[in-house]
């Protein structure tokens, strides 16, 4: 620990003024430096901090969470600003402190023990381990009174036996390295299956599944647009009406805390809105009803204003809290909206957006539109005021951080943006935010997981590279620009050679160049986000159907294989890979006139690719259309497919 006085702000981060500070005060994660003003000795994730617990022999206290994560501000003020707490930790045990953000590696690892130990799992995870870095128990947040209990068991515990805590870790560490490399029997895709069980837990009058907490999901969207519209279309719907979505300044909080989707964990994440933004272009694409075109433009607005970085790219996420309280940002009473707009259109205000006098959040209002039977677009020229005033009274903090992998997720959303509605603002979106990555983020063929304030992060994973790879097969599909397709298919290639288990199947969380931990996961499940998996599977399928490339054919067939059989378990937990399974029409286009191009709707489920192969000649001497589906080609036509 070292001393020095300091302000109650460091590089925008808030925190607490004490003369004390840890070695966090070094790192760039706006998370981890919001604890290096606390009495623990924080380590980041380094081995210096395992030789020391080794050297002192001392067990390891590993916490994860993330800068926008409630609860994780709880645990924080509760445990880790207490002198108690950390005098505790700081003489028995080392203590190391992730940004679960900036190594999702670290993070993917130690969650699944979390989950093993709980049943369940989330952040903060709270994990105890050996020098060695295997876990022997593990849980989440833990109010103080309890948690000073438990550092006192697992310290008599490592002092009176030892041996069992380390044979604890190995069993642990050695179930869940069997469970991640077993091989897999190959299997059909599970479809129907998927769908007949969402249909079970599917909730007819709100939407969603289950009850609550209700999570947007939207990766189960995509498939059910496609396979069991009325279910995604009520999802969409009835989410937008809630206060899950933004009604003053848009965009989507994390998850509802009730089946209604009226109150939010009011977090909001960039990649919760890149993906909701898509799943709403895709239903206005389908259907042609402008509430999804609205949505999806006010998503995207939100992402570029709130969430854009000036140097390019996005930032990842604003907090829940604003001075301490969770949602003080986002909450109204009726008379701070009379006293704005007037009396006649402060009451219409308020009663459109259900602001009352005795609320619906602790005495406050969460402006929503579940009461309305009827949308009034004429409401929207207040927001512009009422989003201002919001903003003068309390201030949300924004993780500045810049993910690789979330930042792929928004380029895909603003391409998907400009291939269905057409507006070329969404276009130089894309294209500014693709410069930005191969700028700050790429370096030939090796992709890195993100940068923050300035400094490039490590080697990416899995997902930094499937996401990466996904955007840019949507920017092809927007564009038809070849050069975006030759780049997919470039880091495909590398990522093949970096993550792909050639014997089972499926790919590693963690690459060849990636630091080696206990051991290294396939993800297969879609959490909040697809898995890397998942993403693959698309890729390869598209980029094989788009470049006919021998080299990626037997890895698709592998990656099908392990991916049905992965999702054999729990269908509707690979939403994503199930979509990406969907029959697609293959289209080859051969151009008359270039400007012809301009006249193509090229949609979601089609793989469309322009050529100037003689192989496929024009008919009638105009723009040719060579379309295959369901395993059979069709005679090359001047028209498109319906």
């Amino acid at each position: 620990m070292s001393n020095q006085i300091r302000k109650q702000y460091w590089k925008g981060v808030a925190v607490i003024s004490c003369e004390n500070f840890n070695r966090l005060i070094h790192e760039k994660s706006p998370y981890l430096l919001q604890h290096a003003y606390n009495p623990v000795d924080w380590y980041p994730w380094c081995q210096e901090a395992f030789k020391k617990a080794t050297r002192e022999n001392k067990p390891v206290f590993l916490s994860i969470g993330y800068s926008s994560c409630h609860w994780c501000h709880v645990m924080a003020k509760e445990s880790f600003e207490d002198e108690t707490v950390a005098g505790v930790l700081n003489k028995s045990f080392v203590s190391v402190k992730v940004d679960r953000e900036e190594r999702p590696d670290i993070d993917n690892i130690y969650m699944r023990v979390c989950q093993t130990f709980t049943g369940g799992g989330g952040w903060p995870t709270s994990v105890f381990m050996t020098p060695d870095q295997k876990p022997f128990f593990a849980g989440t947040y833990f109010p103080k009174a309890p948690f000073l209990d438990l550092l006192e068991v697992i310290r008599e515990k490592w002092a009176e036996d030892k041996q069992a805590l380390l044979n604890q870790g190995n069993q642990i560490t050695e179930t869940l390295t069997h469970s991640t490399h077993s091989p897999q029997t190959p299997q059909t895709a599970p479809i129907k299956a998927a769908v007949s069980a969402l249909k079970e837990t599917f909730d007819n009058e709100f939407g969603g599944f289950g009850r609550a907490p209700k999570f947007p999901t939207p990766h189960i969207l995509y498939l059910l647009l496609k396979t069991a519209p009325d279910m995604a279309e009520k999802t969409l719907i009835q989410m937008y009406k809630g206060g899950i979505f933004d009604q003053i300044g848009f965009g989507f909080s994390r998850y509802s805390t009730d089946r209604f989707w009226l109150v939010p964990h009011f977090e909001k994440m960039l990649y919760d809105n890149a993906l909701l933004a898509t799943a709403y272009l895709m239903a206005f694409e389908q259907t042609g009803r402008e509430l999804y075109r609205t949505v999806a433009e006010k998503t995207l607005l939100y992402m570029e204003r709130d969430l854009g970085s000036p140097e390019g790219g996005f930032f990842s996420a604003q907090d829940a809290d604003s001075d301490g309280e969770e949602g003080k940002y986002y909450v109204f009473k009726p008379e701070e909206l009379t006293a704005l707009l007037g009396e006649a259109e402060g009451r219409r205000f308020n009663a459109y957006f259900g602001i009352t006098q005795n609320g619906n959040f602790e005495g406050y209002s969460i402006p929503n539109l579940i009461n309305n039977s009827s949308m009034d677009d004429s409401v929207d020229k207040f927001l512009p005021k009422v989003y201002e005033y919001r903003k003068s009274r309390t201030s949300l903090r924004t993780d500045q951080k810049v993910l690789t992998s979330w930042n792929a997720l928004a380029l895909a959303a603003c391409a998907n943006a400009y291939r269905i509605i057409g507006k070329r603002a969404y276009l130089d979106t894309a294209l500014k935010t693709f410069g930005f990555m191969e700028r700050e983020v790429t370096d030939g063929d090796t992709v890195f997981c993100g940068v923050t304030d300035g400094v490039r992060g490590g080697v990416g994973f899995l997902d930094d590279y499937a996401f990466y790879i996904y955007a840019l097969i949507c920017l092809h599909q927007a564009t038809q620009d070849p050069a975006f397709l030759i780049r997919a298919q470039d880091l495909q290639i590398k990522a093949i050679s970096e993550y792909f288990d050639d014997q089972n199947g499926g790919f590693f969380f963690s690459g060849k160049s990636n630091e080696k931990l206990i051991f290294n996961p396939k993800e297969t499940y879609d959490g909040a986000i697809p898995s890397g998996n998942s993403v693959m599977a698309y890729n390869l399928a598209r980029l094989y159907a788009l470049t006919n490339a021998d080299a990626l054919y037997p890895v698709l067939k592998k990656q099908e294989a392990f991916m049905n059989a992965a999702s054999a378990g729990y269908p509707p937990g690979n939403g994503f890979f199930l979509y990406s399974m969907l029959p697609a029409a293959e289209i080859v286009c051969v151009l008359k006139e270039q400007s012809d191009l301009s006249k193509v709707k090229i949609k979601s489920d089609w793989i469309f690719k322009v050529t100037k192969d003689r192989a496929y000649p024009l008919l009638n001497g105009e723009t040719t259309y060579y379309v295959c589906s369901g395993g059979a080609c069709l005679p090359p036509s001047n028209k498109l497919p319906e």
